[in-house]
């Protein structure tokens, strides 16, 4: 079990300190506080899921305390694990003394594969008291490699660039009622399955062959006893490129029938099942770009009515080949999927009709979607090119230039059949309009549609902002949507153009679906794909620490060693979030290697001695470290310096984390002290050897030892965010950033955000997220952007995205420091509460932590903020007012603080849970 006796402490001293001191009504005794026990648990979750349907190994536990009381928290748990089939128990842990309600580990017997378990858990108070048992959850256990026996997979012979194949066996399920029925997929790369023509499931597996996922659906309520049941399986095998390996076409599946009877029923893919080529699809399809995905060209005279159906003649297909039972090469390895992908259909929210009367379908904001058309009056062997697109012309038609698409071909040529008939896309695109030539038809605005993609997220986890400054509120809108909109089947850098899953991008959206959606699976499969990116590509010598800079690929190994660097802050990030031990440890060997290729590249002597100097990776425009991107993002950065600052002030924050992993995992103390005792050294040589006499930092040093005449903003906001520039210097140093507005693309915009924080400017924070006249989100709002963009410009010639994630980052900036709500302790057990000093004029919003929900909501006024917080239980709060000269605060309402210090600038409280209410009085002291 994972037990943080520290943090335990800290809670229990803040229950009694907050009973005994101003939480009780004057006169009370402690003995006589009212103390109820508390509610059953809520929000249970298995591997950060909800009813997960293929758990492998050991299943981990999390749960959301309930109290009626205030200042409560969770002092043991007890967790029970039965066989759904039968009741049996499985595991009892006993009560155990924790205050950990995330990732906790099973510690029963081996669970059987392809089985339910239901499961549920009671919590103890801090007064001892018992809460009822949870409403009972269930979990189901997959299939590890050696699960899948009579499994083969199999293809159809083919040698297609654009592969889309149909797959289909038939049997007759036995007559006894049947119980429960579960179907596991795989296929490479993207699959539709069908039970009796109804679709079952969809699911993506984009990773090389032998690091491939399958997904598990519930298709009880689609198998009828004593019935024929039909299996279909569309795949669809895209080629290399982009965010897919260099593989092989293949489909693996499993059908379990268990029946009430006691027997199971089975089937799996071998070569009895029958293939042939899914003729809908237009077979040589040009490229959309140089990027990979193809033209989703369909040919409705194509379509083969009834292949999913049971008694379809399928005597003329021919006989899958197999290539053996799984695991098969190249499919050494498949892996229960935990992330899904969610599809909404969407409306049209407006038509419009282009000067040459072509219909223009309106979305209303960029969306990643495929498009659906109904026609009343199609044509037999009519082609419609239909197109999508980001912006229109003059004449109201879809804009194709290289600029508006991304160069990217973002037509989905359909040709029709007679009568009425709907499209819909196989594959999707990001896009705002879709355009509906040549119709011959009136298309009404009911006809059009789109299924909007993006990851599955947690029910009711939402992240929620709003102030009466219009434009702050419409930013974080605008960033919400964006980073929610960038993550498929797995992180892209663009739903349109690459679609492939680059570090950075991964890293910075990452960042922004953590907080703002309660994401956990697709941060944690992206992780650890870009850890096996290392096993396989740079696990050896002078490589070892790098990562890929995209991955899974189709061009192999490529790395870009600034992304490299940021790996190990996301998966520092991604602990402070959520508290999860078990990936840290995972990732921690790794981090090792990333923190002594750092090191390798810091020489003893010469000119440069004791810098990061001219760190290994990367080509071209790449080579040494990107800095940022697109190229006018760097706004003139010296890329001839041999030890940049930027590269410098990384290694900097790849030390400290690196140390810090080592602390958390209670690694002997020599390994965290070495990567310290780097740490400090190299921060003295930045500080020596970096910094103009006036205190701001250069861009570098050239190979012979001289200082760059660059003074980017990215140089000195990284010397403040990572921890360099002395605190000292912060005021300075924060005027000498702001003096030059926005200077850093979307890209690196967070860090700046980040620096102007911890230099205490939240006013400069406030200013670059809302002012339209300065290169930022405020500015791309009025130019019409409901996305984020790749660049803060549209440079004419380029193919500058407009729907790119990374700048969505800053989300964290709007609720950390324009909210206030900040990270504590790893996994929320503790947080602190912010408003800001200057800014916006008020804020509300709430974050749900990995412990709950935790809301703010504040008015500034002259006197000071007047502040409400709500805490979750378990959750220990430090709040930290703005000291107004003459005035003080006083804690108001049932739920009163306890005040610990008034500093300079601040007053400072620690609370407990429930709801806490703050006032400025005037005084000097707490009231």
């Amino acid at each position: 079990m994972r037990q943080r006796p520290a943090v335990i402490g800290t809670a229990l001293f803040s229950a009694v300190g907050l009973a005994v001191g101003l939480g009780a009504p004057v006169g009370t005794a402690i003995g006589e506080i009212r103390n109820r026990a508390p509610l059953a648990p809520s929000v249970l979750s298995v591997n950060d899921q909800a009813a997960p349907l293929n758990i492998e190994g050991t299943p981990a536990f999390g749960w959301q305390p309930q109290d009626p009381d205030h200042h409560e928290f969770q002092s043991a748990y007890q967790i029970k694990v039965e066989r759904a089939a039968d009741g049996t128990p499985v595991w009892n842990s006993g009560r155990v003394r924790s205050a950990e309600q995330s990732y906790i580990d099973y510690a029963g017997p081996d669970l059987l594969p392809g089985r339910e378990y239901h499961w549920t858990v009671r919590t103890w108070d801090s007064g001892g008291r018992s809460s009822p048992w949870a409403e009972p959850a269930r979990f189901e256990t997959g299939l590890t490699d050696e699960d899948w026996a009579g499994a083969e997979w199999i293809r159809r012979d083919a040698a297609e660039a654009d592969e889309y194949t149909l797959a289909r066996t038939e049997v007759t399920v036995a007559d006894s009622p049947i119980v429960r029925a579960r179907a596991y997929t795989a296929a490479s790369h993207t699959y539709e399955l069908f039970l009796n023509g109804q679709r079952a499931d969809r699911g993506p597996s984009f990773g090389y062959p032998g690091e491939g996922y399958y997904q598990a659906a519930d298709v009880t309520d689609l198998v009828e006893p004593g019935s024929p049941l039909a299996i279909g399986v569309r795949y669809h095998w895209y080629g290399d490129g982009q965010g897919r390996p260099a593989g092989e076409p293949g489909l693996l599946h499993k059908l379990l029938i268990e029946h009430e009877d006691g027997s199971t029923q089975i089937v799996d893919t071998d070569d009895s099942w029958r293939v042939t080529r899914d003729t809908r699809f237009v077979a040589e399809s040009p490229l959309r770009n140089g990027e990979g995905d193809r033209v989703d060209e369909q040919d409705a005279r194509g379509i083969i009515p009834g292949w999913n159906d049971a008694d379809f003649d399928d005597t003329d297909w021919a006989a899958a080949t197999s290539l053996g039972a799984h695991p098969a090469e190249p499919f050494t390895s498949v892996t229960g999927q935990e992330t899904r992908v969610t599809e909404t259909e969407i409306d049209a929210v407006e038509l419009h009709t282009a000067a040459d009367g072509t219909v223009v379908a309106d979305f209303g904001v960029v969306v990643p979607a495929r498009p659906i058309v109904r026609f009343d009056e199609g044509v037999d062997g009519r082609t419609l090119q239909l197109r999508a697109g980001y912006e229109l012309t003059e004449d109201g038609r879809v804009d194709t230039s290289r600029l508006s698409t991304q160069n990217t071909l973002m037509t989905f040529p359909y040709t029709q059949v007679d009568g009425p008939q709907e499209y819909e896309a196989f594959t999707h695109l990001a896009f705002r309009y879709l355009e509906i030539p040549d119709a011959a038809e009136d298309i009404a605005l009911d006809d059009v549609a789109a299924v909007l993609l993006h990851t599955e997220i947690p029910a009711d986890a939402e992240a929620t902002f709003t102030s009466s400054d219009d434009t702050l509120t419409e930013v974080w809108e605008l960033m919400q949507r964006s980073a929610l909109y960038s993550v498929q089947e797995q992180f892209v850098d663009t739903p349109t153009r690459e679609k492939g899953q680059f570090l950075l991008d991964s890293a910075n959206i990452s960042y922004a679906t953590m907080q703002g959606f309660g994401e956990r699976d697709a941060t944690q499969q992206a992780i650890r794909e870009f850890l096996a990116s290392q096993q396989r590509h740079w696990a050896d010598g002078a490589d070892s620490g790098r990562y890929n800079a995209v991955y899974p690929n189709g061009d192999g190994k490529r790395d870009i060693p600034d992304f490299t660097q940021m790996f190990v802050n996301w998966v520092w990030r991604y602990y402070q979030v959520t508290g999860d031990r078990s990936l840290l440890a995972e990732a921690y060997p790794a981090i090792r290697q990333t923190a002594e290729y750092v090191l390798r590249h810091i020489p003893g002597d010469g000119p440069t001695a004791g810098l990061v100097t001219e760190l290994a990776g990367g080509s071209g425009d790449y080579e040494f470290g990107i800095i940022d991107w697109p190229a006018p993002g760097r706004f003139d950065y010296d890329m001839a310096t041999a030890a940049r600052t930027t590269i410098n002030a990384q290694g900097v924050e790849v030390l400290r984390r690196t140390a810090q992993m080592a602390e958390e995992l209670g690694r002997p103390a020599e390994e965290g002290e070495h990567y310290r005792a780097a740490q400090a050294a190299l921060t003295e040589a930045m500080n020596e050897q970096l910094r103009a006499e006036d205190g701001a930092y250069v861009d570098g040093l050239y190979a012979d030892g001289t200082q760059s005449d660059g003074r980017s903003q990215h140089a000195t906001s990284y010397a403040i965010a990572f921890g360099i520039a002395p605190e000292a210097d912060h005021p300075a140093l924060a005027e000498h950033l702001a003096s030059m507005g926005m200077r850093q693309g979307p890209m690196t915009a967070h860090w700046l955000l980040q620096a102007l924080s911890d230099a205490e400017r939240p006013d400069l924070v406030h200013d670059l997220l809302t002012d339209p006249t300065k290169l930022g989100w405020a500015n791309i709002l009025d130019q019409g952007a409901t996305f984020t963009w790749e660049a803060w410009t549209r440079e004419e010639g380029s193919n500058h995205s407009q729907s790119h994630g990374w700048g969505a980052q800053a989300a964290v900036d709007i609720t950390e420091t324009m909210l206030g709500i900040r990270p504590g302790d790893p996994g929320a057990a503790t947080v602190r509460l912010v408003p800001p000093a200057a800014g916006p004029p008020d804020a509300e919003g709430t974050v749900h932590t990995q412990r709950g929900p935790v809301s703010l909501d504040w008015v500034r006024t002259d006197r000071g903020v007047r502040a409400t917080a709500q805490l979750p239980v378990n959750v220990t709060g430090r709040v930290e007012l703005p000291r107004v000269e003459g005035m003080t605060y006083r804690s108001t309402g049932r739920s009163r603080a306890r005040y610990i210090e008034t500093t300079e600038d601040r007053v400072i409280f620690e609370v407990g849970s429930g709801e806490s209410r703050f006032v400025p009085v005037t005084g000097d002291g707490p009231r």
